[in-house]
């Protein structure tokens, strides 16, 4: 797994489109239906600049940030001295998650699993989660479909334009193994009226509702819920993001 150095220091310019309150509003949602207890210790698990992390905080959780890099971490932190929240971040690749004690919720949101390399890596981030979740507790987590990867991202380009960034996204899809093979030029534009140029790459690997779920039985979890595209509907044959909602059914298994 990349650790996304130059991309931290644009990404929250780059994703100024998504709407953190409402996307955080709609795990809360989720949350209220399947656990009537109020509050808990929530995981913002690949928390990146910790814009998702606040906004739970605010929703009255107690939350912890883990991530892989430390320049999202670095931003995250910027973030927490400015709301005065109580957040604690840790610097942890989620492959080898070592929590202090229990998590009551545990949400991985912006396709951070499909950051994953394979399989192997999946299941090794299921089992941890649950063996620090409470029995009981909830995994919620996105993944960018099949169907994105083959027909929206694929071996495509995109431009995204901000006041002070350009930037180039360049795909590459493998069909054999649905990964999407991603470079990223920058130009940024400084005090002297010239460009900065500076790149990051990182690759996205989508896996099969089937493979998904049997990992996550595998784990410890039971799937209570699987919604498409950020709503409370199933997932249709072109959703292009699903929402897993499981319920871990033992925990304290051997990793």
């Amino acid at each position: 797994m990349a650790g996304y150095s130059v991309f931290a220091r644009y990404y929250d310019q780059l994703t100024a489109n998504i709407d953190y309150r409402r996307r955080a509003a709609y795990f809360n949602d989720i949350i209220k239906r399947y656990r009537p207890a109020e509050g808990g210790i929530l995981l913002d698990l690949a928390c990146g600049t910790g814009s998702i992390s606040e906004e739970m905080s605010r929703l009255g959780y107690d939350v912890i940030g883990v991530d892989n890099s430390d320049e999202m971490l670095g931003i995250a932190l910027n973030k927490k001295f400015d709301s005065g929240l109580n957040i604690q971040y840790l610097c942890q690749d989620m492959r080898r998650l070592d929590m202090f004690g229990t998590i009551d919720i545990t949400i991985c949101a912006l396709d951070s699993i499909n950051h994953l390399p394979d399989l192997l890596s999946v299941r090794e981030v299921f089992s941890k989660v649950a063996f620090f979740s409470e029995r009981g507790g909830l995994f919620i987590f996105d993944v960018n479909t099949l169907y994105k990867h083959r027909n929206i991202l694929a071996s495509n380009t995109f431009t995204y334009e901000t006041e002070n960034v350009y930037c180039i996204w360049e795909n590459s899809l493998v069909p054999e193994t649905d990964e999407v093979k991603m470079h990223l030029e920058f130009f940024e534009l400084e005090e002297n009226g010239l460009y900065s140029r500076s790149s990051d790459s990182f690759s996205e690997k989508a896996y099969s509702e089937d493979q998904l779920e049997a990992l996550l039985n595998e784990t410890g979890f039971e799937l209570i819920a699987k919604y498409g595209d950020d709503s409370f509907e199933p997932p249709a044959p072109d959703t292009q993001r699903i929402v897993y909602v499981a319920r871990c059914i033992r925990n304290g298994q051997t990793i």
